[in-house]
């Protein structure tokens, strides 16, 4: 079934982030040194993914772009708006924690290669080794920020299910278009420009700066699209 991968990617997000939320409270001062390491963790991550791109020009024009469209859009507003409503429907919760916990897993878990290349090869090739191996690191994840932000992570499977079921989806017809070259030039792009949106979680998690990340999102379909225009112009 080609939506196994992003329904057990869902399912471990929802298990991984119950159990943080059932563990016996978290101290203050130990949830702002796992939140550190979370940070730092993600920061790196986002650094590797963001070297990999064969044309860093593209990669910069997509952001430039992608965050001005971003924000006439107010993506990371309506995000906002959208944890807030969750969080009058989970009263217990602290104020904002449930909006906190659903914006930032939601970009950490959709963002990223393994998102990617793991729905496209659930969609290719029916192998959802790639989103199996995603859902054990993503429920590990789903674990310390549950037990820190609270059950706003767990809502954050809903569009992990959707982006990654319909990733899985196109994948099934996109290579009949533009071939499998041309697809691989596209991952490695997005892969890029998705490391420095990683980049800018883990630097909002670490309190450095607040950095509209959701508003940067889409400047990764500008990348995808730029890749097939820049090769039919042979730049």
């Amino acid at each position: 079934m080609v939506l196994t991968g992003a329904v057990v990617n869902a399912a471990a997000i929802i298990g991984g982030g119950t159990l943080g939320i059932v563990l016996p409270h978290v101290k203050e001062e130990m949830r702002k040194t796992v939140m550190a390491g979370m940070g730092i963790l993600v920061l790196v991550l986002g650094i590797g993914m963001a070297l990999k791109s064969n044309n860093f020009v593209l990669v910069a024009f997509s952001l430039a772009i992608g965050g001005i469209l971003g924000e006439l859009l107010a993506i990371e507003h309506k995000l906002q708006l959208l944890g807030e409503r969750l969080q009058k429907l989970i009263s217990q919760d602290k104020p904002s924690s449930v909006a906190e916990g659903f914006v930032t897993t939601t970009l950490i878990f959709c963002i990223g290669a393994m998102a990617v290349l793991g729905s496209l090869e659930s969609g290719l090739h029916n192998n959802h080794d790639i989103l199996f191996t995603k859902s054990i690191l993503d429920g590990f994840l789903a674990l310390l920020f549950a037990s820190t932000l609270g059950v706003g992570v767990l809502f954050s499977s809903v569009p992990i299910l959707l982006y990654e079921g319909a990733l899985a989806l196109f994948a099934s017809v996109i290579t009949t278009w533009i071939g499998q070259t041309m697809l691989d030039d596209i991952i490695v792009e997005i892969t890029s420009i998705g490391g420095v949106l990683i980049m800018g979680i883990g630097i909002n998690i670490l309190n450095v700066m607040r950095i509209k990340v959701a508003n940067l999102l889409p400047s990764i379909l500008i990348g995808a699209c730029l890749v097939p225009i820049l090769k039919w112009l042979g730049i």
